[in-house]
């Protein structure tokens, strides 16, 4: 399992579906141990009730159903799917509204999808996500690569509150790939991945504001490890 993760986490991205399907079939009893652990570029599915794209990943997954963050609604409809409880739909909607926001002004576009659910421990969990398609097809205002993506996944568990104290942890992935292919730069290809977690324990938290701090820091991991600021400015600005 050790080989396993450490292989998945030198892979190039565009592979890792193939990789993953090899490794499952090789080692058939830690099926569930990778699904959970291996992160994958991010992939959208269409909610045709209200027009909007969304985000796919195990977080919102029940079989082979996804459930949209838009109508709360399950693609394809699935019979005794999971769901929120209602307080905590409410605050989903919210998160989603806000995220939005944030991700238009750092991203320029992008689709952005906020999934929350109850955990074993009287705590709830939310899982933040973005992808953004660089791409000269793609969304958002700096799509000018050949190809070109941003997949960014943050979990944040929340704990139950124990005399006005709760435990927060934030898992972050960031996934990013990048090719141009003209004439004056010729064919480059670059791409990498970083992951890290962080435990709080705090009176109060923003989750949004948490989150936002922790991509930043990751950016700056980004540039000393793989990216130039210039690279990473091409799918996310760097100057907010």
């Amino acid at each position: 399992m050790e080989a396993a993760m450490g292989l998945m986490r030198r892979i190039h991205p565009k592979q890792s579906d193939t990789a993953l399907s090899a490794l499952l079939s090789l080692l058939p009893h830690h099926s569930s141990d990778l699904l959970s652990q291996v992160d994958q570029p991010l992939q959208l599915l269409c909610d045709v009730d209200c027009g909007k794209e969304f985000i796919l990943c195990e977080y919102n997954r029940d079989a082979d159903s996804y459930r949209s963050p838009w109508s709360n609604k399950y693609h394809p409809p699935l019979e005794d799917a999971l769901f929120p409880s209602s307080d905590l739909r409410k605050l989903e909607i919210e998160a989603n509204d806000v995220f939005a926001v944030y991700r238009d002004q750092y991203y320029e576009g992008g689709i952005s999808s906020v999934y929350m659910w109850e955990d074993d421990n009287e705590g709830f969990v939310g899982c933040f996500l973005i992808k953004k398609d660089g791409s000269k097809t793609g969304h958002g205002r700096r799509g000018y690569l050949q190809e070109g993506a941003w997949d960014a996944i943050h979990v944040i568990q929340v704990g139950p509150e124990e005399e006005g104290v709760a435990h927060y942890c934030l898992t972050s992935t960031i996934m990013l790939s990048l090719t141009t292919n003209d004439e004056s730069s010729g064919t480059f290809s670059l791409s990498g991945s970083i992951r890290r977690q962080v435990l709080y324990i705090l009176y109060t938290l923003n989750i949004v504001l948490v989150t936002k701090k922790r991509i930043r820091l990751f950016i700056n991991s980004c540039y000393h490890r793989f990216f130039c600021s210039d690279f990473c400015c091409v799918l996310r600005r760097v100057d907010l």
